[in-house]
């Protein structure tokens, strides 16, 4: 059973200044909650109750959001405002731990996951979810990650979440490389490679990498011995590389949608997707938009 994810959130956000300058990018918020939200949600929705932010001191509000605020809680409660009171209370679970481990400085996202590696271990699987990226589960019985999850305990390979997106922006993704043989929705198949940023011409596929990965604590060594490349960075992608070598890796193909929320449109895409469905607010927001159409 896969218990922990990891959430790397250290980065400087400059896909998102000048928002991003005195604000966390993860703490920008849809609707009525952060993107951080959402994608902590997602993990706990899938089962995993130990959530690891790979962090910087920078980002102390993310920490805080995640945390008790007793003073507001006690006035919630004695201005009798209980609906409040229990959307505060139910950010985080009874049985979720949120755990905070920092990145003293920016050498890449593999340098950030294997800074998770005295909580997590070399041991277990674990989850990693770049929070940028909202995935958008509605109306499947059970979230892709919950799949991604399933698929690895059956395969025992590693698992990178993949999208399929129109061939002509292709270049703007990392591509998997499936030998031809393209999974349907909510299914793996093994991949030869992945390929960065590809032409047109040259793509494998139309199946791009966007931001969830499922791998077993064998990383983290891997990671260890992974040589910096451009930037001085550790990339996850050269780990990745040496475990399919030696034992799979596996692309499962997402059966949602996702929201690239580091980049304005996507985030802009997200707004509207979020807002005509809320709850309290979903009506209101769609007479906006037929006012503005």
């Amino acid at each position: 059973m896969i218990n922990k994810a990891v959430l790397p959130v250290a980065g400087f956000g400059t896909r998102c200044l000048p928002a991003s300058k005195a604000i966390p990018k993860e703490m920008i918020t849809i609707v009525d909650r952060p993107v951080i939200q959402y994608v902590v949600q997602e993990a706990v929705a899938a089962g995993i109750r130990d959530i690891v932010l790979v962090t910087h001191g920078t980002k102390g509000a993310i920490e805080n959001h995640f945390d008790k605020h007793f003073e507001l809680e006690a006035s919630l409660e004695a201005k009798g405002k209980t609906d409040l009171l229990e959307e505060l209370r139910s950010i985080v679970p009874a049985d979720v731990n949120i755990i905070s481990v920092r990145q003293p400085e920016p050498l890449g996202l593999g340098h950030a996951v294997l800074c998770a590696r005295p909580v997590v271990g070399d041991d277990e699987a674990f989850a990693v979810l770049l929070p940028d990226v909202l995935v958008d589960d509605e109306g499947l019985e059970s979230n892709d990650l919950a799949g991604m999850i399933a698929s690895y305990e059956a395969t025992h390979h590693s698992q990178l979440m993949v999208e399929e997106v129109p061939h002509e922006l292709v270049h703007k993704y990392g591509i998997v490389d499936t030998g031809g043989e393209i999974p349907g929705p909510g299914e793996s198949r093994p991949i030869a490679g992945v390929v960065e940023k590809p032409s047109v011409d040259e793509a494998p596929s139309d199946l791009a990498v966007i931001g969830r990965y499922i791998l077993p604590g064998r990383i983290f060594p891997l990671l260890a011995e992974t040589p910096p490349g451009a930037g001085n960075e550790i990339q996850l992608t050269d780990a990745i590389e040496t475990l399919r070598r030696e034992e799979g890796v596996d692309a499962f193909r997402m059966r949602g949608k996702t929201y690239d929320c580091g980049h304005q449109l996507g985030y802009l895409e997200a707004i509207l997707a979020y807002g005509r469905r809320h709850p309290r607010y979903g009506q209101g927001f769609s007479d906006l938009l037929k006012r503005y159409a």
